[in-house]
């Protein structure tokens, strides 16, 4: 039941022992949840009284807001928490993230509209868009992670009174595809042995590539690695650093700063390219160009892999699969997944499960031969006991007819 109030100021209804309020603040009706009424004879909860004081105190709050910030856009929100993110210390890649993020998605979406005028309505039509452009759930995931941001931003800021994304569905991403692509071990000494070695990052390419399918270590991390890194006596390479987007920068999550175990053949592999190296004090790269000692270009980096998986003959697989390569086959090799997270530096344990189906089961194949064999011996199971149309059974109803 509704109470009805002078026209404009709002009115106050109950639902399920709750007070609410709702009124309109230009042309926007806004509703919120006041707190619960008072039975008879209780102290608890709040009288009618109590609740018009509230009613009024929120609605004053709320044109206040609208008011005061009425020209401040959703862009023009970002761009003050990008840089109160900035003032924080938050990685450079992560702020040009964040900028790409408000450039490509959201000032398009929104425009000039006030952040106080989005409503849920406005949000799942920013989803149901990224999803016809095609755009991947992973993507609409970071924009709608963004966006929830810069309202809690504008909430503390008083530029908005309230955050329309908390009432939003956000998208699944079961669209995407379960499996991940790796290089078997045959692929992967047939892309070693395509490497032209009498090209000039030929060496240097080979070393990397067998590193990176070896130690599981991200691209960023691998061209940032130093010589100070490799820890010959204790056969481990230390994670430190990284070099994301022209930055250099800690890897992406605490976690990510790790020690991964060196094998042998990737011991032996770095440390001839070592020899070999012009810059090999111990604050140079491990993998630097070879002429000039500098990082290697991204854009270089990946039309030569590209180019070497052709002459190998193996399927096309993104650099990042070489990680994945070693994920698999640690999983594959029994190394318990708990272990696997550290050495791949996942912050989420869910992100280390998806080696969980390459884990080798204890007994497995076993067990279901002995549940399939003919005789059940194998399973101590005397199947005349329990099979229907067995001899024994034929017998005892021919003795005992019903």
């Amino acid at each position: 039941m509704a109470a009805r109030r002078p026209h404009g100021t709002g009115s106050l209804f109950v639902n399920h022992g709750a007070w609410y309020a709702q009124f309109r603040v230009d042309g926007r009706l806004v509703k919120r949840k006041i707190g619960p009424t008072r039975a008879p004879g209780s102290r608890q909860g709040l009288t009618r009284a109590q609740a018009e004081r509230e009613l009024r105190r929120l609605r004053e709050s709320v044109v206040a807001v609208v008011s005061t910030h009425d020209r401040l856009s959703v862009g023009e929100a970002g761009e003050r928490l990008v840089a109160h993110l900035e003032v924080l210390g938050r990685k450079p890649a992560t702020i040009r993230s964040y900028r790409s993020l408000l450039a490509t998605h959201l000032v398009p979406h929104f425009g000039t509209t006030a952040l106080h005028r989005v409503e849920p309505a406005d949000v799942e039509r920013l989803i149901a868009l990224k999803r016809r452009e095609g755009q991947a759930p992973k993507m609409t995931l970071n924009v709608l992670g963004f966006l929830h941001s810069v309202f809690e931003f504008g909430l503390r800021r008083g530029w908005c009174s309230g955050n329309p994304c908390k009432l939003v569905d956000k998208p699944g991403t079961e669209d995407g595809d379960p499996e991940i692509r790796f290089l078997d071990q045959g692929e992967l000494e047939a892309l070693l042995a395509a490497v032209d070695l009498e090209h000039p990052l030929g060496p240097t390419d080979r070393a990397l590539y067998l590193t990176a399918a070896m130690t599981g270590l991200r691209q960023a991390e691998l061209i940032a690695l130093r010589w100070r890194d490799i820890d010959w006596p204790v056969a481990r390479v230390r994670v430190r650093r990284n070099y994301v987007r022209g930055a250099w920068g800690t890897p992406k999550t605490k976690r990510s700063s790790r020690a991964v175990p060196l094998a042998d053949r990737v011991a032996g592999e770095l440390d001839r390219h070592h020899q070999r190296a012009a810059y090999r004090s111990d604050d140079d790269l491990v993998f630097a160009h070879p002429e000039l000692g500098s990082v290697l270009d991204h854009s270089d980096l990946s039309r030569r892999y590209k180019k070497w998986l052709r002459a190998a003959g193996v399927r096309p697989v993104r650099f990042h699969d070489l990680r994945h390569t070693f994920g698999t086959r640690m999983a594959a090799a029994g190394v318990p997944l708990r272990t696997l997270q550290e050495w791949m530096g996942h912050r989420d344990f869910k992100t280390t499960l998806v080696y969980a189906d390459y884990q080798p089961g204890a007994h497995e194949a076993e067990l279901v031969e002995r549940a399939f064999a003919p005789s059940g011996h194998h399973l101590g199971i005397n199947l005349s006991k329990t099979d229907p149309n067995s001899e024994d059974q034929n017998r005892s109803s021919k003795r005992d007819p019903p």
